[in-house]
């Protein structure tokens, strides 16, 4: 017991009674597509494991063997003693991969973002004003990178490029460096940026291009490799995660070799961080290893998403733009939003209500995540629980 206690639960009475308190919940692992809460066995619509790779025998035996081999910890950060010959291996066949020089490892997509976009803007500053342009959408770790770096977002109407366009020219000035910041596919609407437009955009404009794949990661673009491939050679810095499709954990840069080495001098996300483990990379190696052939997983998991959106949208369920397998179910209040959940969660499927301030007010949702190992009938029970459920309306 603390004397400030009383500070932290009045704030936490104020969430209450807005609808807005969080808790975590203890969840055990389950087949593919599924998970285990208080004793139950639900589906799982709120997980980003995409492609079902969480629990696929090439990624835990490669995670194991390489904890065999090179132990349970990095011990250090990757410039003193922390960076092993595993680092370096899964980090050339990233960049393989995407199409780049380089690339770099990080502990995770948040931390990333947080310390990669202040390192940048400084780098970029060091001549001249910096001027950020982010979608007004971007994921909270940008938007504390940015403050971070005590620079003020230019913010541009969402997936608006002429808007963008618009801002550029006007703000068009000699000595001024310009980044762009958006994502390829956001993670509460399952829409997609149009990266090679954005791309020629920046290329007209000389402003440089940073482009979060988190979402798209494994799903989309040539091999499922992102949408930054697209636009090859168009995207100045792409960032992702190995722990939404690719089944891990761990976050990575890819770009050219003088920006991965810009990043291992000036960044304190990479600087200041214990090297990822030696089970982590093996993980993260045997999905670079799997993904690319995985069309054939990639192809029934944007029919089983177009499928949903067909269902709700039957049933009068607005899902905004959604085109991933990211399908947001719009409820609006919410209340509402945490009472359909419950709802769900009774039937045997778990399906987060996702609230503000992670969306805006009045924008309460069901984000819907679909996994390559869900089936037609486990989207058909989904829908006939909604189509039941006496929660209708749209938001």
């Amino acid at each position: 017991m603390s004397k400030f206690d009383p500070c932290f639960e009045q704030v936490l009475a104020d969430a209450t009674a807005r609808n807005m308190r969080r808790s975590v919940r203890p969840l055990a692992a389950a087949a593919p597509g599924r998970i285990v809460s208080a004793g139950r066995e639900l589906l799982n619509f709120s997980g980003n494991d995409y492609l079902g790779l969480a629990r696929h025998p090439l990624l835990t035996e490669r995670a194991a063997d390489w904890a065999q081999r090179y132990g349970a910890g990095a011990q250090a950060s990757r410039l003193v003693t922390g960076t092993l010959d595993a680092h370096t291996q899964v980090e050339a066949k990233l960049a393989r991969l995407k199409g780049t020089e380089a690339a770099l490892l990080f502990a995770s997509g948040w931390q990333l973002n947080a310390s990669v976009l202040p390192a940048l803007i400084r780098g970029l500053g060091t001549r001249g004003q910096v001027e950020v342009y982010t979608d007004k959408l971007v994921h909270a770790s940008m938007h504390h990178g940015c403050q971070a770096a005590g620079i003020r977002q230019i913010r541009f109407r969402h997936n608006d490029l002429a808007h963008l366009d618009r801002l550029l020219t006007e703000r068009a000035a000699a000595g001024v460096r310009r980044i762009i910041v958006t994502e390829s596919v956001f993670s509460m609407d399952g829409d997609r940026a149009d990266v090679p437009a954005l791309a020629a955009l920046a290329d007209r404009h000389e402003v440089f291009l940073y482009l979060d794949e988190a979402h798209a990661t494994g799903v989309l673009g040539p091999h499922g490799m992102g949408l930054s491939g697209l636009a090859p050679g168009g995207v100045d810095l792409i960032m992702g995660t190995f722990s939404k499709a690719l089944g891990g954990f761990g976050a990575y840069v890819a770009g050219s070799q003088a920006l991965c080495d810009f990043l291992v001098n000036t960044c304190s996300g990479f600087i200041y961080s214990t090297g990822l483990p030696p089970s982590v990379l093996g993980a993260m190696d045997a999905a670079l290893d799997l993904v690319p052939g995985m069309d054939t997983d990639r192809a029934h998991l944007a029919r089983l998403s177009e499928g949903l959106r067909d269902g709700l949208r039957a049933q009068g369920r607005d899902t905004g733009a959604s085109s991933t397998q990211i399908v947001p179910a719009m409820v609006g209040d919410a209340g509402d939003a945490v009472a359909l959940s419950a709802r769900l969660n009774d039937a045997g499927m778990l399906a987060v209500a996702i609230r503000p301030p992670t969306v805006p007010p009045g924008t309460s949702r069901l984000r819907i995540a679909l996994s390559a190992a869900h089936t037609e009938d486990d989207v058909d029970r989904l829908l006939d629980a909604l189509a039941r459920d006496p929660l209708r309306s749209a938001a």
